[in-house]
């Protein structure tokens, strides 16, 4: 399963509103190869199924992500921090051995 926290949440539903998407959206994750350290997330909103997608829904929200990239983010959070030590989403994934200094990368 990956899971949001409320302050993620709240930005999503704040950028979901702000792009003006209709009622069918949810937000789709994915890993894809680059980075620091090998592995970087990718987030996009989306309105369209694929065949192999993996569907979850917390606070409301629906995480959507294909099955390549649920191996690698099982039991995710994904979060939001606003604090002077850097502002954005991030992810934190219990699969990951290491990750780079800004976060935006991983390996396992």
């Amino acid at each position: 399963m990956i899971t949001i926290s409320d302050k993620a949440k709240n930005k999503v539903l704040q950028l979901a509103q702000e792009a003006e998407l209709n009622e069918n959206w949810f937000l789709r994750i994915s890993v894809v190869g680059g980075g620091c350290s090998g592995l970087s997330y990718k987030m996009d909103f989306d309105t369209e199924l694929q065949k192999d997608d993996q569907v979850f829904e917390d606070k409301g929200i629906k995480l959507v992500c294909d099955l390549k990239s649920f191996l690698y983010l099982c039991g995710t959070q994904l979060d939001f921090s606003d604090g002077l030590n850097g502002k954005g989403f991030h992810f934190i994934n219990p699969n990951a051995t290491r990750t780079c200094g800004c976060g935006e990368s991983f390996a396992v």
